[in-house]
């Protein structure tokens, strides 16, 4: 078999490992029995939901690894020409006029099982069975299309051969990319073990109560009738109504405030947490229901850094006011513990390799600096380079980037899940 064909598919990589996903489309629902009513608005006459089938066994493993798994009939492979000792090969372009006498419907490509994982594993280092269907798919009209431009010698032409070039420096990136991400994944254990050691606030965990407190009263809709008299409003009354309105709000933020404290002495006191949230939603004009004011299993990292000096209380303590943009918060730590080395081995694993793995590129990009010509490409816009980065095999360990919370008047946020700090914000 030859392996030509791998360099032909190898082009098609990038866009393969970028593909998203098919999405199987929505089961449709079966129809009604024969004869059968259904009467509108009944639920419990509605067609029960077909039960999902069962996924098939996967057999893979039990083809063999020479057997074919793929057979493109009508694309002829090169013939293998053996080769003498102490002689020398013939180039391959001696084969290609006894081929070219090879009918086309003779003629087939086949690869194996092992072939065609040498491929997949290249293409990818986790590759799924999902994955290696959809390189089934396209490779054997990929080997199709190759094989036609190669009788058409496009693979003469200056573009692919430019093309070529270019291709190959992407795909060494990759490679180095995956390079540098199994060394950084090589952590030893002693690493482990000496970053827990020096860091035992990190793994830390706190089982807190919050109380949260609005910033400011809840604001009630005008009715349809002080709408209709706003209408008709001269510009100076409507000037005097704003700044009413706004007196009206920097009151009820400085009352907030006040009660704020207040409720952070009931809570000093040990007065119940929950009481005291629903009496700051009940002052605020607060509808919905109160939050929850338990905070289980908390760490360092899951409150806003603000909030940190949370932390540093005694089991039973409870905290002073923290104000910020949000609103106002009181805490108090119910209990205290130290996570084992064996709960936490995993996630100082990946926090060294995100390291390790930081470290390592940004040696890369430092190693070189681009020169452009501006009479050519024109003046640096501002802010550097700009434009799509290069297009790339996502990295699955990279989290999604977070939706930030709506503006408004928010709900406290939950545990580990801290609202964005505004830089003006400072704790009372």
């Amino acid at each position: 078999m030859r392996k030509s064909w791998v360099l032909c598919v190898l082009l098609g990589a990038l866009a393969w490992g970028q593909a998203p996903a098919s999405t199987p489309q929505a089961a449709q629902p079966a129809p009604p029995p024969e004869g059968s009513q259904m009467k509108a608005g009944a639920p419990g006459n509605a067609p029960a939901a077909l039960p999902k089938p069962p996924a098939p066994a996967d057999t893979s493993a039990q083809v063999p690894a020479t057997a074919a798994v793929i057979t493109v009939e009508g694309v002829c492979a090169a013939p293998k020409t053996a080769v003498a000792k102490g002689t020398a090969a013939k180039p391959a372009t001696s084969a290609k006029p006894a081929a070219s006498k090879t009918s086309s419907v003779d003629c087939k490509t086949v690869i194996t099982k092992a072939e065609f994982e040498k491929l997949a594993s290249a293409l990818s280092p986790n590759v799924t069975p999902q994955m290696k269907r959809q390189l089934a798919n396209i490779l054997p009209q990929t080997i199709a299309m190759s094989d036609e431009a190669k009788k058409e010698g496009l693979d003469k032409k200056e573009p692919y051969l430019e093309t070529l070039k270019f291709a190959k420096m992407q795909i060494l990136r990759q490679q180095l990319d995956r390079k540098i991400r199994e060394d950084a994944a090589k952590i030893p254990e002693s690493a482990i073990d000496d970053y827990y050691q020096k860091n035992p606030e990190a793994f830390e965990q706190f089982n807190l109560e919050r109380l949260f407190i609005p910033r400011t009263k809840q604001v009630q809709p005008e009715s349809k009738e002080d709408q209709e008299k706003d209408a008709k409003l001269t510009d100076d009354e409507k000037k005097k109504k704003e700044e009413d309105e706004k007196a009206k709000a920097e009151a009820g933020e400085l009352e907030m405030t006040k009660l704020a404290d207040s409720l952070r002495d009931r809570a000093a006191k040990g007065e119940d947490f929950v009481t005291l949230q629903k009496d700051a939603y009940q002052a605020a004009g607060m509808k919905i229901e109160s939050p929850t004011v338990s905070l289980p299993k908390v760490r360092r990292t899951g409150l806003p850094p603000a909030h940190t000096a949370v932390f540093d209380l005694k089991v039973g303590e409870v905290s002073q006011v923290i104000s910020d943009n949000g609103g106002h918060y009181v805490y108090k730590v119910i209990g205290k513990e130290v996570l084992g080395l064996d709960q936490v081995k995993d996630e100082i694993r990946n926090k060294l390799q995100g390291e390790r793995t930081k470290d390592a590129m940004e040696k890369v990009q430092n190693s070189f600096k681009p020169v452009l010509n501006e009479a050519y490409f024109g003046p640096m816009p501002p802010g550097g380079m700009q434009g799509p980065p290069p297009r790339r095999i996502p990295n699955p360990r990279v989290p999604p980037v977070p939706i930030p919370p709506a503006a408004g008047n928010p709900a406290p946020p939950p545990a580990q899940t801290p609202p964005a700090q505004s830089s003006d914000a400072k704790p009372n």
